[in-house]
Formats: structure tokens, C-alpha cells, sequence
């Protein structure tokens, strides 16, 4: 029987039930937990992609740093054992809304550098002998509607007047679409090679092992009580279940769990994604449907959806669509939706109706985070010690390592073209208290689950979609 979501914890070694990703790799063999009070010059909070690549880089950077990284679970847990796997150039603010806050080069600066991190990723886990299953096969964005279609021709048109070509974003009408993905009723699609599929846990366990060969200590089982910055000579401490941790900076690397630390719930809301996966496919299945190189793939719907084909042929399927739960509340029983994992399985038959008849066999979810002005940071306070990375918006897999590297720069002060980029240092304002923010994100969502039936049902553009575009300032 294929593991579900919301199981319980069986120990440590019962991580199985996570996701897909989790379920194909050996349990982990339990890290220690931190022994006592403990002094470092950098303790990073969160052994997730954000955390793993931030010590990578540092201890590449200055071999002789003593880096600590604490989790409450193990390495991989969060979001970045469950995502969907694209390891992409997709950034979370959009190209038009960082030109008009910061000017068309730095847009171009920042987009130029995501694009040359989805290579990074690959080429940092060919070197560490890692097999992450990572395929750069770019993403196929379908229009399967005349609103979609126009939508999807005005993204190429804003591109090109941003400076970037064919080799970034191209149109694909319908033949060459249907030559690359067999997905049902495609009038065309866009495409861009600028995105990798991946097995993310494999990923991020083996960064774990790779960061522990260069010496970082990595403690595992070990729960953030507190974070308590530093002031007036004071270094900051991280304050854990198992003791404190002292540190020149700390790095906050928590993404959707950064509401669990006292006096951060209205930093990032943690919304819920979820993602299904269906059995192992035949070659008659992948003759139709294609993807042979293994592109992602979505389409132009406004409630976003995300797959792609795993190594090992099945589909592994997410979106959005679960509630925002009230009080920024992260719980392993929120990892499930039974409405919205239906949901997911009857969208990917509509897209490939020759699943009907195949198995699902996995279903799980998890929190993502997301700024109040869904604008990604990363960022150092030297005053207090505190370095963070976050509010990545679903867009993570890679947006890590760049912050990671980025991290590095900052802590070691390196003057570097990354720590000029212009989400360095950003400050994204707080969500509202509640219950306004559980009304307003929950409303957000509803919106867009609507624009899609009006697009559908009267074939024009969704006035609420673009009004709800307009406040988040996309």
C-alpha cells in the first residue's frame, strides 16, 4: 500500500510517508542530536535547500568557518523533500514589477543569474557525486483557450521588449507543442529551457552528506525554541530544546516554517501545496504523452498547477488550491487535503485522458512561504547578527542556491555581482494580523480558482485575476 499524507511519525526513521521523493531512498540514518551548549561563528537554522546551500557555500568559501546547522527533524523534510521538483529560472517577483522598483538592469541582472543557477544546481551535484535525477529538459507552458493563448503571446511580447529572445521564452504553436507533450486540447505553448526536473530529496540528503564532508556539523532532531538577535557586543543565540547555540550570524533558513519562531508569524504566510503521483507508466502511455526529455510542464490557468515526468515514468502532479490555515499555523495534518488531492488527480486526467485508467499511488503536501509583497530576500543585519533567505513562493529549488552563494558573500564580505543583485537586503512589510490575513489570503485564493471558471465558462480574461495581479503589485 502506497504511503499517504498526514501519517504519523513512526521515529526517526519513518519518512516514507512525506512524499514520492521521500519514498524512493532508504531512511535516513539518524544524525545527532546538537549535545549542549555550543559555540560557532555561523549557526544556520533549517537543513533544507536554503540552509545546506548556504553552508556549502560558506565552507567552500572559508574552509576554516565552524558552521553548525540545526533541524528539528531531519535534513530534507520541509519543502524541500516534497516539492515538484523543478529546479527552474522562475523567480517570484515578476520581470515587469522589478523594473519598475529597481530599473530594467537589475531586472535583467537578477534574471540572468537565476537562469545561470539552474546549471549551478547541476553541475554542483554531478561534482558531489550526487544523482538528483536532474535533467535540464525546460518547461512547457500550455494555452489550451483563446484567453490562455493570448496571455501566453503577451509574456513572449513583454520578454522580447525586456531584452530576451528566442533562447529564453519561444511560442510553440500547436504541432511542435503537441511533438513535445501529448496533453489534451493544447492550442500552443510557450517554452523556455531554462528549468531542470529533480528528484528533490535525493537532492537535498545528498547535500547534507556533502556538507558534512566539508566539516559542517549538521544536528538533526534538535527544535528552535527561539532565535534572539544580537546587541551592543552581544553575538546572537539560537536557543534549542537541546541548548544554545552562540554565533557571530545566524542564518534564519525556515521558509514556510519561519511563523513556528516567537515574533515571526507575520513574516511569511505559509500556504499549502499539494501534489499527487501516479504508478509507474508504460511506453505506450509515454508515446502519446512524450516528454522525452523529461520537460516540466503547466499551463496558462491562473490557479498554478506544476508536473513532470520522474525517472522513473510516473507523473508526479501538484498545485495550489488548499487553505491557508488561521494564525500562519503549520501542522502535519494540514500536509492533506482529500478535496484538493482529488481535485489534482481529475485536472491530470483532464490534461492526459489516457491516465482514467491508471493508479495514483502517492498524495502528500506541504507549506511554502510567502511575503507579503511576494517579493523573494535574502539578507544580512551585521548589527544583530541575523542573515536570512526566504519567501520564495513555490519558486525554491534553485532561488536556494543562489541565496545560499548569495549568504556566503555577505557573511564573508565578498563584494561580489550577487551581493549587488536587487533582492539583497530587501525588506518585504508584514502580513496583517488576524483575522485579516487569514480573510485575505484565503480570499486570494478563492479569486483565483474563480478567474479560472469565468475564463473557462465565457472565454475572457478574468478582471478579478488582473485586480488581484494589480495588489500584489505583479
Amino acid at each position: 500500500m502506497a504511503p499517504g499524507v498526514g501519517e504519523p511519525e513512526g521515529g526517526a526513521a519513518d519518512y516514507g510517508h512525506l512524499s514520492l521523493w521521500w519514498d524512493a531512498i532508504p531512511d535516513p540514518s539518524p544524525r545527532p542530536s546538537l549535545p549542549g551548549n555550543l559555540a560557532v561563528d555561523v549557526c544556520i537554522v533549517g537543513a533544507g535547500f536554503t540552509g545546506l546551500w548556504t553552508a556549502y557555500a560558506l565552507s567552500s568559501a572559508d574552509p576554516s568557518l565552524r558552521i553548525a546547522v540545526v533541524e528539528k527533524e531531519v535534513a530534507g523534510y520541509g519543502a524541500s523533500g516534497r516539492n515538484g521538483g523543478w529546479c527552474s529560472a522562475l523567480f517570484a517577483t515578476s520581470d515587469a514589477a522589478l523594473v519598475r522598483l529597481y530599473g530594467i538592469d537589475a531586472m535583467r541582472s537578477m534574471r540572468r543569474a537565476m537562469q545561470a543557477t539552474v546549471d549551478a544546481v547541476g553541475a554542483t551535484a554531478h561534482a558531489e557525486g550526487i544523482d538528483c535525477h536532474f535533467a535540464k529538459g525546460g518547461t512547457v507552458d500550455a494555452a489550451r483557450t483563446d484567453v490562455q493563448r493570448t496571455r501566453a503571446l503577451a509574456e513572449i511580447a513583454e520578454a522580447r521588449s525586456f531584452g530576451f529572445g528566442e533562447g529564453d521564452l519561444r511560442w510553440l504553436d500547436r504541432d511542435e507543442a503537441e511533438s513535445m507533450i501529448g496533453m489534451e486540447g493544447m492550442l500552443g505553448a510557450t517554452f523556455t529551457p531554462h528549468c531542470a526536473a529533480i528528484q528533490p530529496a535525493l537532492l537535498a540528503r545528498g547535500l547534507a552528506d556533502a556538507v558534512e564532508r566539508r566539516g559542517v556539523r549538521v544536528y538533526e532532531h534538535t527544535e528552535v525554541i527561539d532565535i534572539v538577535p544580537g546587541s551592543s557586543g552581544r553575538s546572537p543565540v539560537v536557543r534549542t530544546t537541546a541548548g544554545a547555540v552562540t554565533a557571530d550570524v545566524v542564518v534564519r533558513a525556515l521558509e514556510g516554517w519561519t511563523p513556528t519562531l516567537p515574533d515571526t508569524a507575520r513574516t511569511l504566510v505559509p500556504v499549502y501545496s499539494l501534489m499527487v503521483a501516479t504508478e509507474p507508466l508504460g511506453d505506450g502511455f509515454w508515446d502519446a504523452a512524450g516528454l522525452r526529455g523529461r520537460a516540466t510542464f503547466t499551463d496558462y490557468r491562473h490557479m498554478i498547477v506544476y508536473g513532470q515526468r520522474t525517472a522513473d515514468d510516473r507523473i508526479a502532479f501538484g498545485g495550489r488550491g488548499a487553505p491557508y490555515h488561521f494564525g500562519s499555523a503549520v501542522r502535519p495534518s494540514y500536509d492533506g487535503s482529500p478535496s484538493v488531492h482529488r481535485l489534482l488527480r481529475r485536472t491530470l486526467v483532464e490534461l492526459f485522458p489516457a491516465l482514467r485508467s491508471s493508479r495514483f499511488t502517492h498524495a502528500w503536501g506541504g507549506p511554502l512561504g510567502i511575503p507579503r509583497d511576494w517579493h523573494s530576500s535574502v539578507g544580512l543585519d551585521r548589527h544583530r547578527g541575523i542573515a536570512w533567505a526566504g519567501g520564495y513562493v513555490g519558486d525554491g529549488v534553485a532561488t536556494t542556491n543562489l541565496a545560499g552563494r548569495t549568504l556566503a558573500d555577505l557573511i564573508t564580505g565578498a563584494d561580489t555581482e550577487l551581493t549587488a543583485l536587487p533582492w539583497v537586503n530587501h525588506r518585504s512589510p508584514d502580513w496583517e494580523p488576524e483575522p485579516l490575513r487569514w480573510l485575505g489570503v484565503n480570499a486570494g485564493l478563492l479569486a483565483m480558482k474563480l478567474a479560472d471558471h469565468t475564463e473557462g465558462s465565457k472565454g475572457r480574461p478574468s478582471r478579478l485575476a488582473t485586480r488581484m495581479e494589480r495588489l500584489l503589485g505583479q
